[in-house]
């Protein structure tokens, strides 16, 4: 006669296997619920772990490539939300900053990039890879024959290692979203001023809304160098595209993502977070509010 098991049993044996697969389950749920960052790389980038860091904190599942990796297999752009390009200086700064790797991207990845911009997908240039998207012509964003901007030497000549205040400025940037107050970050280059061909470009672009990012004094007023580390034009320190899901800027958020990065901390007192997060977590935050999770 055949013995039945004790329901207490089956059920502690049925409960010990779905425990079993909790790990593996939560990791799938936070995969799939987690914007996935790509942290493009090169010869010279030395803000990818970083980078890394700080869209970890912000809740993002990340991945650092390099972008010869990436030119052999375009289609894993398909894979991520959001593309990085962290500051460094990418191939020495030959040539001017930031110049060899936007030719990449222009000849060896320009359609796989286009698709990516073209569904959505959210692109960040951290002081080098400012220079890389502005060159590149992901940024300004707009259709034409010349380039308007660059971002050339800075104006006093030097290397500038400096924290300076910066004001949110555009309401239709995703990665300023909710941020009226200064923020406060450092800077480190040497090819930072922001400049334009003409007066009319810089009009245009204050009119449509895509000055992300100016430099300012603690209460948001206009300042003089050094406040202005480079001399850029309307003391401009960060542009986003049209659509507000590209951004560049010249000041680095990830190296005040955490409050112990405020070189001051232990005389202020310890704050809830680092001024830089937020451009991070409003990132994580645009990817999800479009559906681009899946």
């Amino acid at each position: 006669m055949q013995t039945l098991t004790p329901w207490p049993h089956r059920a502690y044996v049925l409960l010990s296997r779905m425990l079993a697969l909790l790990p593996w389950l939560t990791s799938l749920y936070g995969a799939r619920m987690n914007p996935r960052v790509l942290v493009l790389r090169a010869a010279g980038t030395n803000c990818d772990a970083e980078t890394v860091y700080a869209f970890e904190l912000a809740g993002a599942t990340t991945e650092r490539l390099h972008v010869n990796r990436l030119a052999e297999r375009p289609e894993l752009m398909e894979r991520f939300h959001i593309l990085v390009i962290p500051g460094g200086f990418t191939y020495g700064d030959d040539v001017s900053a930031g110049k060899i790797l936007a030719n990449e991207l222009t000849t060896r990845l320009a359609e796989p990039l286009h698709r990516f911009v073209e569904r959505g997908s959210l692109v960040l240039g951290i002081c080098n890879g400012f220079q890389v998207v502005l060159k590149a012509g992901l940024l300004p964003g707009w259709d034409e024959p010349a380039p308007s901007f660059t971002l050339t030497d800075n104006l006093a000549g030097r290397f500038e290692d400096r924290w300076v205040w910066l004001q949110p400025s555009s309401p239709a940037c995703v990665f300023t979203r909710g941020m009226a107050e200064p923020i406060y970050l450092p800077v480190a280059h040497g090819e930072g001023r922001f400049t334009a061909t003409t007066s009319a470009a810089l009009d245009r672009l204050e009119a449509d809304g895509q000055v992300a990012f100016r430099y300012v004094d603690p209460q948001g007023g206009p300042v003089d160098y050094p406040a202005n580390p480079n001399g850029s034009d309307r003391d401009i320190a960060g542009i986003c595209d049209p659509t507000g899901r590209v951004l560049g800027l010249m000041p680095h958020p990830e190296r005040h993502a955490h409050p112990t990065q405020h070189p001051q901390w232990t005389r202020l007192g310890l704050a809830s977070e680092g001024h830089g997060l937020a451009i991070f977590r409003n990132a994580v935050r645009a990817a999800r509010e479009v559906e681009l999770v899946s």
